[in-house]
């Protein structure tokens, strides 16, 4: 995408219609996915490799992993749903784009390409690990509190097996985001950003968990002193684990 194009939806973001407001905030995000993208499929065009550090795609980026925007929304809802759901997989989408740049598509994965990704786009990664954790903690919170609202006639089988699978899918992603994001970080303080959005959300996680997954996380992490690289972090993973086993 033509710089020029991406200074101007970066100019349309700093609009004031785009108040901290989720539904607004989803679509300064899509739209900065959308331009970061079309700069991605530029640069491999050109045999080249993305430049995150560059001001304007550091900007588009942002918006699509925006922290400040996600901490300043108003108590969750139930109606968040929706539109959490579409931000944390613009999120997802995105972060993809780097990490999996030039991944050899095959059976197995491109270990190679993961490992010079995860070290070159090492901080962007870090930051789009803190966003997911807390975006879907939110979602977590939201997902809870519209089944809570539901009307019993309305809580299908469909229903209930989606919100168990969320549930189930959470498990996963924590332990494979503790292992890429904070076992696997290059710089401390990477894997301190991860490890804080995980105790920053742990109350979330220790009610939203289903038990055989909270004993599933506790597990993994038992011996997270002989791995975690960073003293901090440990710290802040062994605060996580123990709000997950008061509860269990």
């Amino acid at each position: 995408m033509p710089i020029v194009r991406i200074l101007l939806i970066l100019l349309a973001f700093a609009s004031p219609a785009f108040a901290q407001d989720g539904a607004r905030d989803l679509a300064a995000a899509r739209d900065a996915a959308k331009a970061f993208k079309a700069y991605v499929d530029g640069v491999a065009k050109k045999g080249e490799r993305p430049d995150l550090t560059r001001p304007e795609i550091a900007a588009l980026l942002g918006h699509v992993f925006d922290l400040d925007a996600l901490a300043a929304l108003p108590p969750v809802q139930g109606s968040d749903m929706g539109w959490l759901m579409d931000w944390t997989d613009t999120a997802n989408q995105t972060h993809k784009l780097f990490i999996f740049y030039g991944a050899k598509p095959g059976p197995q994965p491109d270990f190679a390409a993961l490992g010079r990704n995860m070290t070159e786009y090492g901080d962007q990664y870090a930051v789009a690990m803190s966003f997911m954790i807390r975006g879907m903690a939110r979602e977590a919170e939201a997902g809870q509190l519209f089944w809570r609202e539901l009307p019993p006639e309305q809580r299908t089988r469909i229903r209930e097996e989606g919100m168990t699978g969320f549930r189930k899918n959470s498990a996963v992603y924590i332990l494979t985001t503790v292992c890429a994001a904070i076992q696997g970080a290059s710089k401390p303080a990477n894997a301190r950003l991860v490890a804080a959005a995980l105790r920053d959300t742990r109350d979330v996680w220790a009610s939203f968990l289903l038990p055989q997954d909270r004993a599933r996380v506790i597990a993994e992490l038992a011996d997270l002193p002989k791995w975690a690289p960073d003293e901090m972090a440990r710290a802040d993973l062994a605060t996580f684990t123990a709000a997950l086993q008061a509860v269990n």
